[in-house]
């Protein structure tokens, strides 16, 4: 797993406060819902972050599609985690305010791959989008997260 692939994406600006390490990041999902169902973290670029989850019986619904709930949390976590990597952390935490996800086509098998990108980064909010694909690189879900962005108490 490399920490970038050098992509069409890579002339953009760091959004980054601080470089986002995918080890630690994925290591810090143990014991989580997110370490259960599967979920890591692929590639970091200058202004986006990429994760998976599998489509299979960790992640599915009754009817053998990723459950949309699924969706929203690899949504939210790939979002959450690019917000809390923008801000100076000694001064500033960000928790989520608002997802919303539209769910486009189901997926029955492969992975869901996520990616999250700054939209926006205000001094108290962070909007991000996130669009998940399935293996063939169709379009499966939308999602929009608003972020807090909250100061740490002195």
């Amino acid at each position: 797993m490399s920490q970038h692939t050098p992509t069409q994406e890579s002339a953009t600006k760091s959004v980054w406060f601080t470089q986002p390490d995918i080890a630690k990041i994925n290591a810090g999902m143990a014991n989580t819902a997110c370490e259960a169902m599967g979920m890591e973290v692929t590639e970091i670029g200058p202004d986006f972050i990429r994760g998976t989850i599998p489509a299979d019986k960790r992640t599915f619904q009754p009817f053998g599609l990723v459950h949309g709930g699924a969706n929203v949390v690899l949504a939210e976590t790939l979002g959450s985690i690019g917000a809390n990597c923008v801000v100076d952390t000694s001064k500033f935490y960000c928790v989520g305010q608002e997802v919303n996800a539209n769910h486009l086509r189901g997926v029955r098998s492969g992975k869901v791959t996520g990616t999250a990108k700054l939209v926006h980064s205000g001094r108290t909010s962070q909007v991000w989008s996130i669009d998940l694909h399935d293996d063939s690189g169709k379009l499966s879900c939308v999602s929009r997260l608003t972020m807090a962005v909250v100061p740490i108490p002195k």
